[in-house]
């Protein structure tokens, strides 16, 4: 190895996202010296831009609601979810999913996290999706505390850049940290990619997608597929890499966290959220999901059925609402528009099944949630002038774009007449996810086309997918804890017990 500084560890980790702290955390449990590498400022990857779900069985939470529920069944059920695409996934990796999910959740719990549910999502045939409270961010907070605690030693601002082989294995990491400084971390007993998916990256999009998928804003930016292309360079193979979760047209996130996304996630106030989520009524919890819900949802097709059209920052229309919206929003200017309506639409906006967005098991938040809780995104005038104002919009096109709306383009929808008006926005396309994850072994071991063995490497979350499909919510946060923790077992295994003593 050559170029900069030369540490060692028994074990090495790319990515401190649910998966990489995971993997951290069970290595050194094994009394493995651990370095884990986090290209961003701080541990969390996309675990902590997720709604925070973890579907499992057999959970204090079924036993408590008693509900009787196998392993078995929820492997049946995710083939229902997979639909189509079941004929596409890894029974072997599905089957390491559901019967380590349950032991993940207590794991998780004994930790600290504080999880509420569980909540129904069809087709599963009981519920099994728990919701971690307050807030996504519990995870990262008390995984990255449980790697501390085992000695782990997280370097975070520190990017990998390439694979390391020696003697037909690899054998370390080559990495930039701070200022630039270039340092090679050893492995003697294996390195664990777990740097989250590509959906941020428009090269590896391009590759396996459609041009116009590559060009769509990503969730988390930061996920460029590095222990893809990393893995790729010694012969490794992505499986399902066309698998990609969007566009989809979210409203854009507030420019400052809201107090409930500020709320340390300490364990007593978890519990007493949880206790409230429990307890007291629904009228009373409502408030505190929404301020929660409408920082992270998308729109509803409900807008455009009642007549909302989409129009760019010119002020003009662009697409078909009722068409592929998701997919003509991110050509326009910014890559975003607006949602705008009128008074006779706003009114249907105000309960069930006529809301703006939606939760799965959780709630729905309607256009009174959004003026309460989003008011950096919530327009409104007695005029379209004045609407467009507010907006930053041209004013001229906009009045042009609804008339001609009413004359011409609304097909059997309802004309946009009825003042006030309304908008909500800026919306943009994201791609949420994508699954493509390199092929491994039931090990976690990266493999080759020929399904040959990259000794000492393991891939872990969506970098090692391996051809499974995570259909429905809190299956990729699953994975993420599970896949993690038996590659981070089975890199520090490659370690003697007397090399560990040394």
């Amino acid at each position: 190895m050559s170029g900069g500084r030369i540490e060692t560890f028994d074990v090495v980790v790319i990515g401190g996202g649910g998966a990489g702290l995971a993997a951290a955390s069970e290595a050194a449990r094994l009394g493995r010296s651990v370095v884990l590498l986090e290209k961003n400022a701080e541990p969390g990857g996309t675990t902590s831009w997720s709604v925070g779900s973890v579907s499992a069985t057999n959970t204090p939470h079924q036993l408590r609601a008693g509900i009787r529920d196998t392993p078995q069944a929820h492997f049946d059920d995710l083939g229902l979810f997979a639909g189509p695409l079941a004929q596409r996934d890894n029974p072997a990796l599905r089957r390491m999913l559901v019967e380590n999910a349950s032991e993940t959740v207590r794991w998780l719990m004994s930790l600290g996290v504080v999880f509420v549910g569980p909540m129904p999502e069809p087709p599963h045939r009981h519920p099994r999706m728990h919701n971690v409270v307050p807030h996504s961010r519990s995870f990262a907070y008390h995984l990255a505390r449980h790697c501390r605690a085992l000695g782990v030693d997280i370097r975070v601002n520190t990017r990998a850049t390439r694979l390391v082989m020696e003697e037909e294995h690899v054998a370390g990491v080559e990495a930039t940290g701070e200022a630039g400084a270039a340092c090679v971390f050893r492995a003697r007993g294996g390195v664990v990619l777990a740097a989250g998916d590509y959906s941020g990256d428009r090269g590896l999009k391009a590759e396996f997608s459609p041009a116009e998928t590559a060009e769509v804003d990503a969730v988390n930016a930061t996920s460029t597929g590095d222990g893809h292309r990393m893995a790729r360079e010694l012969g490794a193979v992505v499986l399902n890499g066309d698998l990609i979760s969007g566009p989809y047209m979210r409203f854009v996130p507030p420019a400052r966290r809201n107090w409930l996304h500020s709320l340390p996630p300490w364990r007593p106030l978890a519990r007493l959220m949880a206790w409230c989520h429990g307890n007291l009524p629904a009228r009373l919890l409502r408030p505190f999901l929404m301020s929660f819900l409408t920082t992270a949802l998308g729109v509803s097709p409900n807008l455009f059925r009642h007549g909302a059209i989409l129009v760019n920052r010119d002020g003009r229309r662009f697409t078909d609402e009722l068409g592929n919206p998701n997919r003509d929003t991110p050509r326009q200017p910014g890559r975003s528009a607006w949602v705008v309506f009128d008074h006779a639409a706003a009114q249907r906006l105000s309960e069930w099944p006529n809301y703006v967005s939606t939760a799965p098991g959780v709630a729905y938040a309607y256009l009174e949630d959004y003026r309460r809780n989003r008011a950096d995104i919530y327009h409104s005038s007695p005029s379209l002038e004045g609407l467009a104002r507010s907006m930053g919009v041209a004013e001229a096109n906009l009045a042009k774009t609804v008339a001609d709306y009413n004359a011409a383009g609304r097909r059997s929808r309802a004309a946009l007449t009825s003042a006030p008006f309304y908008a909500l926005g800026p919306v943009k396309s994201y791609i949420v996810f994508t699954d493509g994850g390199l092929k491994v072994t039931e090990r976690l071991e990266v493999a080759r086309e020929d399904g040959s063995v990259i000794s000492r490497l393991y891939a872990a979350g969506s970098t090692g997918q391996g051809g499974l499909i995570l259909e429905g919510h809190g299956h990729h946060l699953g994975w993420a804890f599970i896949s993690g923790r038996i590659a981070g077992r089975n890199a520090a295994f490659n370690v003697s017990s007397d090399a560990v003593k040394q």
